[in-house]
């Protein structure tokens, strides 16, 4: 089975759009400010974008304030051909923590990961549909722990149960992932280093302490 390029399905996309002389209404998820950056500066140049911040995973209620208020910022702050506004979703953890009931032990970037990209990707396809927009998307596929494959299958599957079309992507191609390090830099953005949720914190955290340890155990043989 041959595997899906999806940045040149994009490239195909965009240039069906460029003949039509269409720019149409993307309603774009995005899971933070760093994320969106690249995608955002790509994408507005052919589309009218709405930021879609719906994150329920982020489980701490000081970490999601200050994600989206960074989200609102570089939306102020980031130059674009076409203007870009802003909806924010319903913060409820409770439902990313129901969601996950039964799959607290599961590593990261597996099923659980796939399950929260579903319950994000599924809220904004619903967004989309009643607000009238022509496509949908997610930022989720410029990270390089997520899983891109995943996030356009189940983009797909949402697109034909709700009759919207999914904007597919992989924007950590063409250096997508490096450019929003890039911008992030140039704007000064918080890069958190977990995805919000606290199991991802929790396994940040023992890599970590892994990590210091392991330098210990180091030193300590350099001594002895």
């Amino acid at each position: 089975m041959n595997k899906i390029n999806y940045q040149k399905e994009l490239d195909k996309v965009i240039e069906m759009l460029q003949r039509e002389d269409r720019v149409p209404k993307l309603l774009m998820h995005s899971c933070c400010a760093p994320c969106s950056s690249y995608c955002l500066s790509y994408l507005a140049q052919y589309f009218h974008i709405t930021v879609y911040y719906y994150n329920p995973n982020i489980t701490e209620s000081a970490e999601y304030q200050k994600r989206v208020a960074e989200q609102q910022r570089l939306l102020k702050e980031l130059p674009v051909r076409y203007p870009v506004s802003f909806v924010e979703g319903e913060y409820e953890p409770e439902v990313f923590l129901s969601m996950a009931k039964g799959m607290e032990e599961l590593p990261e970037g597996g099923e659980r990961c796939f399950a929260c990209y579903e319950l994000r990707q599924r809220k904004a396809a619903q967004y989309a549909v009643s607000h009238g927009f022509d496509y949908f998307t997610t930022t989720l596929s410029v990270s390089p722990h997520k899983n891109a494959a995943k996030l356009n299958e189940i983009g797909l599957l949402l697109a034909q149960e709700y009759g919207i079309p999914y904007l597919v992507s992989d924007f950590k191609k063409k250096g997508g992932y490096l450019k929003s390090i890039e911008l992030s830099g140039i704007y000064d953005l918080y890069r958190q280093d977990y995805c919000g949720c606290a199991y991802s914190k929790a396994a940040r955290e023992r890599e970590k302490q892994q990590k210091e340890q392991g330098i210990t155990q180091h030193q300590i043989k350099e001594t002895e």
